[in-house]
């Protein structure tokens, strides 16, 4: 069976020393994760405690909901550097953002730079209640423009559960796909963790990030993860060394 298995370590076991996380929301009062800099400052100390040496945090944007720009999102990631250092945390924090792939995202990157995890590598997502009709040609133009980008969660899309030959065209497409830790415990389900685990299976996932906004998703770190293809989850996990900073 699939879940449950004695044998499966606890999430936050699996996170080797030094690792880089590329996904979280640790920026205060800018979207739907910490809400102040206490927060910050608790979320940031958990991280440490697992091993994380490096983050890279990812505020949303979106049009009429999380209306971040990049000046906003770098002065607040500035502040927030300078408020660690005050309490005695000192480690390489960056702030890139999740963009959501919709009409406004288009005219974004056609005319402003993107805050991109490294280089020309852009986080992204999609709704998920169902992919922007003219997704490919945002993935194309998006390339075109001259950055690579990287799906947000591509399990949690449930438009996509029932048939793997999307997620196999968005990977044709130059998509690489970012698993959310949680995923493999459950957090968000048990169907988007046996999708998780398929994916893991195919090889098709590239980076993984923690997603964390708040301490609920801390303590699900505590949890077994209820996968089968544990060695792909690590192999997965080492791969954000791509991303190192220092």
């Amino acid at each position: 069976m699939l879940f449950f298995s004695k044998k499966k370590p606890i999430l936050k076991d699996t996170i080797p020393q030094g690792y880089v996380d590329i996904h979280s929301h640790l920026l205060a009062g800018i979207d739907d994760g910490a809400k102040n800099f206490s927060d910050t400052l608790t979320l940031t100390q958990h991280f440490l405690n697992w091993g994380v040496t490096e983050i890279i945090t990812t505020p949303h944007v979106i049009q009429h909901i999380w209306e971040n720009t990049k000046e906003g999102i770098i002065q607040k990631q500035n502040e927030t550097i300078i408020a660690l250092e005050k309490n005695d945390l000192q480690l390489p924090f960056k702030a890139a953002a999740e963009y959501l792939m919709d009409d406004s995202f288009v005219k974004l990157f056609q005319t402003n730079k993107l805050l991109t995890l490294k280089d020309n590598y852009v986080l992204v997502e999609m709704s998920y209640l169902n992919p922007p009709i003219q997704l490919y040609n945002i993935l194309f133009d998006l390339k075109v423009a001259g950055y690579i980008p990287v799906l947000a969660h591509p399990e949690r899309y449930l438009f996509y559960h029932n048939n793997f030959e999307e997620y196999l065209k968005l990977k044709k497409a130059g998509c690489l796909f970012q698993l959310n830790l949680l995923s493999v415990v459950g957090y968000y389900g048990t169907e988007i963790a046996k999708i998780a685990d398929k994916l893991l299976e195919k090889g098709w996932y590239d980076f993984v990030g923690s997603d964390v906004h708040h301490l609920n998703h801390i303590a699900a770190f505590d949890l077994k993860i209820k996968i089968k293809n544990t060695i792909s989850l690590k192999e997965t996990i080492a791969n954000n060394q791509f991303f190192r900073m220092v």
